[in-house]
Formats: structure tokens, C-alpha cells, sequence
């Protein structure tokens, strides 16, 4: 009890931003997520400060999980950059950075938090509009016809994740990859039942460590890896058979006949009463019986099948493949239309069925694995990428690259625009914003409630921050450049020449912002 120490109560404070060291961790922050940004972001190495895993990442979703702190104003940015992420899946540190550029300009401008609330929210409602305009320059229509235009788009997610370690030639390969499996899953004919309405498919990901990222491929239909690395014999001469369809049926029950499976407690068995197990491995036999009757040729199971049971289906010719796991159950009954099973004990009613076009065996890198193809349209359509890369690290980033890739290409399905990239779109929106602002700074200040001199500040705040954003693609000794007619931004390295019609970007920018012509 003498170690016992009393609990300290709670410390509250209203402006913590006035606190030196939780400045100083902020900025920690800022520049942990600026350095990571960009296709030529650094990559970090996350460990705790006594050893053990090491994680090396420049993705905002690994980094904000691993780097943990007690300052529970950077919990709470942290919270909301990853509450940001896992509605739209990207964007992080674009997030974080505009969070922690806005906030340091808040500071250094003396602005009322309240103040600079308003008139930030003010701007935001202008980017926006400004964004949904039909003219605007920021914008460039995406065209569903060209399939360049698509893989530009995956490679612009691609290439802008740097734990990745892609060549261009691997980034090219990799951004075709994502659209070919992107556009097999959108269906070719209307949604049954809802005309209006297109019902995506599902892509499945299997992971090869060891192999070359130019070995990665996309199949139509779903790999299913194979216990012990191979199919029994006569499951492989059923693949050899002729072409479907095939009659399938799923199980999300285990088919082991174990007494185990029905939960604890305790099981009487009177004398000269039927062995339980007995009784269990006749119900089996009895699903056999029907599947065989209602000319099954696919029998799957979740969990483990119980090897009597094996044993009949394999000599009436049935394909048995047991312990797919949960993860696969969900693509499979969407691709072939099955209903999962979850009892043996009653017969497997007729709409439970589902149906498989073929199935064959692929060797894919070291695995053999079951190839099931899809049925005819218009049954949504499942894919699997295989991805390949050389080690598992690498090839955990690629898979949520690729994952990152198909959200956006579903998010520009609905909407087939896109932004321009490499900080064009901030300098340009911060052009537009900040002529805007000046031009009708007096009227906005007074449907804010305050003065226009505090508007400028704000205003010019604002314009920093998305500014921020842009100059934190600029790496390794680059200067950003940004055109005073079309407010555009590109970056070159230091000592080569300057044309003229350009500034350098920075603050010096303040004095100097044009107005964005279209």
C-alpha cells in the first residue's frame, strides 16, 4: 500500500494552444505529416521507445495509429483526420495538414478562436460552391470510355504512396490492374428488380510475399486457396470436366461431426442408446444423400467437413472444398447466388443453391488454388487481384494502395470529375478565395459580425493554409512555383532558371496572388 500513490484530479484549461509544449507537438506533428506527403514523401519508421515492431509507413492511417500521444488536443485532431478517413478511405495527411496549417495561422493572425471559426467556415462554404460550379477550373472530367483516362486516375493513388517501393513500370502495371478489376465488377445489364440502381460487385485480394510486382494478375470469377497446397485426385479430374453450369451449395456450419460443436455441458447416453457420433455422422450422410440427389457439383464448407462425409460426395463425383473461412463466404454468395447453410439438420432448401460457371486449378506463384468463374450476367461480378511484391511489408501497402485506388474509381462512377493534382487545385482554389474575399470583404465581414480587418486576416489565413498543402509536395531542395494568370503550381529544383510570369511559392506569395482566369 505504500506505493499506493492518490489519483492527481483532472488539469482543464480553455486554451491549451497557449501552453508552449503542446505547440511544440503540434508542430512535431505538422511536420511528421508534411515530409510523409507527396509521391517523394519520406517514409517513417514507427517503434516503441523500448523496442519490439517496427513499422515502416508514410500512409496517415498507419502513422496516426502508431504514433500514440498524451495531449488530448492532438487526440482529438487525430480523431477526427481518421474519422475523416474512414468515410472517404484517403486523404489523411491532405486533412492533417490543412488542420494544423489553419490553426497555426489562427495563432500568429491573434484572432478570436470564435472569430476565426466563422470566417474559416465562411471560406469553406466558398470552396465548395466554388467546387460544384460547372466552369470550374479546378476540374477535369474523367471519360468512362477511355480506359487511359481511368488508369491515370489509380495511378495517381498508386504513385502518391511511397511504401509502396513501385518502379514506373510497376506503377503502370499495377494502376491497370486496379482498373480491369474495377470495371469487371460493374455489371454489364440493370440491377434485378432495381433498374435505377447498379449493384457493384466485390474484388477479392490475395496476397503472394516473394514474387515479382509484375506477376500480379486479375481473375474474373474468385481463387480459392486449397488446403495442404493441392486438391485431392478426384476433385482435380472434376475440374477437368466439361464446362458448367454448376450446382452449388454453401455451408457456414461445421460438417465435422464433432459433439464439441453443440456447446458445453454435460450429455447422458442410457445403456444400449445409439452412440451420439453415430447419430451425427447419419445426419451427415443424409446431407450427402440430398446434395448427391439434387445433383450437386460443388460442395463448400466454411469450416471443416468430416472425411466420411468427403468420401461419399468425392465417389459421386462432387468438387468438396472445406475451410474457405469467413472472409470468402460473403463474395461467394454474391457471386453465384447461394445461400449460406448454417444447420445439417434439416434438409438444404431448393433456393439455397447457387450456381458457378467452371471451375479449374491455377498455380499462382507457389499456391495451387480452386478457380471459381462467375455465372452469366447480370449476377454482380466478383474478381480476385492477386498482388505480388517482395517482402510483407511491402505487399500490406500495395494491397491498401490498390484498396484505395478502387474507392476512388467507385467515388468517380457517381461523379465523373476529378481535381488536378500536384498542388494545382490549392493554389488555384486560394487565388479564387482570396480575390473573391478581397473584393467583397466588407459585405462578408458584416454578415459575420466582424470587422473587415479581422475578415482579412482570416482571409488571408485561409489561403496560407490551402497554400501549405501545395508546398508540402515540394521535397529534396525543390522550389514551388505557382503562375500569377492560372494559379498553378509545379515544382523545380533549386538553380534552374525562372520564367517570368511565375513567384516563388511561400510567404512571399501573400504579396503577389493573381487572380485564376476561367
Amino acid at each position: 500500500m505504500s506505493r499506493v500513490t492518490k489519483k492527481a484530479s483532472s488539469v482543464c484549461t480553455d486554451s491549451p494552444l497557449s501552453m508552449s509544449e503542446v505547440c511544440r507537438k503540434m508542430t512535431l506533428m505538422r511536420q511528421i505529416l508534411t515530409s510523409c506527403f507527396g509521391p517523394n514523401g519520406r517514409l517513417k519508421q514507427v517503434h516503441n521507445n523500448v523496442g519490439g515492431h517496427v513499422l515502416t509507413t508514410s500512409t496517415s492511417t498507419s502513422l496516426l495509429q502508431a504514433v500514440s500521444s498524451s495531449e488530448p488536443l492532438l487526440k482529438l485532431i487525430t480523431a477526427s483526420i481518421l474519422n475523416h478517413l474512414s468515410r472517404f478511405s484517403d486523404c489523411g495527411l491532405y486533412t492533417g495538414i490543412l488542420c494544423f496549417s489553419l490553426i497555426d495561422h489562427v495563432q500568429k493572425s491573434g484572432l478570436r478562436p470564435s472569430v476565426a471559426i466563422k470566417i474559416n467556415k465562411q471560406l469553406l462554404e466558398v470552396c465548395t460552391g466554388f467546387l460544384n460550379q460547372e466552369d470550374c477550373g479546378c476540374k477535369v472530367n474523367v471519360d468512362f470510355n477511355s480506359c487511359q483516362s481511368l488508369v491515370t486516375l489509380a495511378r495517381s493513388v498508386i504513385s502518391s504512396k511511397p511504401a509502396c517501393v513501385l518502379t514506373e513500370g510497376e506503377q503502370q502495371h499495377i494502376s491497370t490492374l486496379a482498373v480491369h478489376a474495377f470495371l469487371l465488377t460493374v455489371p454489364c445489364g440493370d440491377t434485378p428488380g432495381s433498374p435505377d440502381r447498379v449493384r457493384l460487385g466485390r474484388t477479392v485480394t490475395v496476397s503472394i510475399e516473394g514474387q515479382f510486382v509484375l506477376d500480379s494478375a486479375v481473375f474474373p470469377g474468385l481463387l480459392v486457396n486449397v488446403p495442404d497446397m493441392q486438391l485431392h485426385p478426384t476433385d482435380s479430374e472434376r475440374t477437368r470436366r466439361g464446362p458448367g453450369p454448376f450446382r452449388l451449395a454453401l455451408f457456414t456450419v461445421s460438417l465435422s461431426g464433432d459433439l464439441s460443436e453443440f456447446g458445453e455441458g454435460s450429455l447422458e447416453v442410457h445403456s444400449g442408446a445409439p452412440d451420439p457420433e453415430h447419430l451425427i455422422l447419419d445426419e451427415l450422410l443424409k446431407l450427402g444423400e440430398q446434395a448427391v440427389t439434387d445433383k450437386v457439383e460443388v460442395f463448400m464448407c466454411q469450416r471443416v467437413i468430416h472425411p466420411v462425409l468427403q468420401h461419399y460426395l468425392r465417389r459421386h463425383g462432387v468438387l468438396v472444398v472445406e475451410r474457405l473461412g469467413i472472409a470468402l463466404i460473403q463474395p461467394i454468395v454474391q457471386m453465384t447466388g447461394a445461400q449460406a447453410v448454417a444447420l445439417y439438420q434439416t434438409p438444404i432448401p431448393p433456393e439455397a443453391y447457387g450456381q458457378v460457371k467452371g471451375c479449374c486449378v491455377r498455380t499462382v506463384g507457389s499456391r495451387e488454388m480452386l478457380h471459381l468463374l462467375p455465372p452469366r450476367e447480370p449476377a454482380p461480378a466478383v474478381c480476385t487481384m492477386v498482388l505480388c511484391h517482395r517482402n510483407d511489408t511491402m505487399l500490406n501497402k500495395l494491397k491498401a494502395a490498390c484498396q484505395r485506388a478502387e474507392h476512388v474509381l467507385r467515388l468517380t462512377l457517381r461523379d465523373p470529375v476529378a481535381l488536378l493534382g500536384g498542388g494545382c487545385t490549392e493554389t488555384h482554389m486560394a487565388a479564387y478565395i482570396s480575390n473573391k474575399g478581397t473584393t467583397e470583404a466588407a459585405k462578408a465581414a458584416l454578415s459575420l459580425g466582424v470587422s473587415q480587418s479581422q475578415y482579412l486576416l482570416g482571409l488571408n489565413g485561409f489561403c496560407s493554409s490551402l497554400e501549405a498543402v501545395a508546398l508540402a509536395l515540394v521535397h529534396d531542395g525543390e522550389t514551388g512555383l505557382v503562375d500569377l494568370s492560372y494559379a498553378h503550381h509545379w515544382s523545380v529544383l533549386q538553380g534552374e532558371a525562372i520564367h517570368s510570369g511565375t513567384v516563388l511559392q511561400g510567404e512571399a506569395i501573400h504579396s503577389g496572388r493573381g487572380t485564376p482566369a476561367g
